[in-house]
């Protein structure tokens, strides 16, 4: 006879016609649920913020680092709090920017085998430790108000034009995605425009989705201007 929770609940699943390869799955349903219940739990009431993506390997000092810092800067002036992917490069910038200000800080952590450490700019209250890519991508969009794109690899290309589709067949609201470097993102830009608009494959107003900018002032200036428009503020 079972004498405690754990060894009923090894009992239940020893009897049951669920192969071991199932069993594991049925757990890790579990381990899902969990983590966006972690992320719903340390997110519901972090106010207005915006997320700022781009590459783990830029690094501190460099021009792209310096901007994004900037832009976080200028952003937490305004209101807003920042969201990164709470490892090095980009996402320490834009913590770093948001700390130096005085503003929310939070860093939604993936946890993987090179590149991605947490960084020391982050609020320790809102460091979050993900598995799955899906989830915390979840998070990005419930919780931002707006997405600066910084140059940035394949994961960065993922974020975007995740944003970039779910606004484009209007499963959520549109909110502001602003790309900044004219140099990085300006060839991927014309190539939408010639080939992808050309072949139909989108059509030529989404291209409205987003905007391409050079500088911090441009980027912030968007985002306001965005919520200017709904007579909303950074604390709606």
């Amino acid at each position: 006879m079972a004498e405690n929770k754990e060894e009923l609940i090894k009992l239940a699943f020893e009897k049951t016609s669920l192969s071991a390869t199932e069993r594991s799955s049925s757990w890790k349903i579990f381990k899902i649920m969990a983590e966006f219940v972690q992320g719903f739990e340390h997110l519901e009431k972090i106010g207005p913020c915006v997320s700022i993506f781009g590459s783990a390997r830029t690094k501190p000092g460099s021009k792209y680092y310096k901007m994004a810092t900037e832009i976080a800067g200028k952003l937490t002036k305004k209101g807003y709090g920042i969201i990164t992917g709470g490892g090095p490069g980009i996402m320490e910038a834009g913590n770093k920017g948001a700390f130096e200000a005085g503003g929310t800080s939070a860093g939604l952590n993936i946890e993987l085998e090179f590149e991605q450490h947490s960084n020391p700019y982050i609020d320790t209250d809102k460091s979050i430790d993900f598995d799955y890519f899906f989830v915390r991508k979840v998070m990005f969009m419930k919780y931002s108000q707006g997405f600066v794109v910084m140059p940035g690899g394949f994961g960065t290309f993922d974020e975007m034009f995740e944003a970039i589709t779910l606004i484009q067949t209007q499963k959520i609201a549109p909110f502001p995605i602003v790309m900044v470097g004219k140099d990085y993102w300006g060839g991927l830009i014309e190539w939408i425009k010639k080939t992808m608009i050309d072949e139909g494959t989108i059509s030529p107003k989404d291209i409205n989705i987003f905007h391409l900018v050079d500088t911090p002032d441009e980027a912030v200036k968007i985002i306001n201007e965005f919520y200017s428009k709904y007579v909303l503020k950074p604390n709606f």
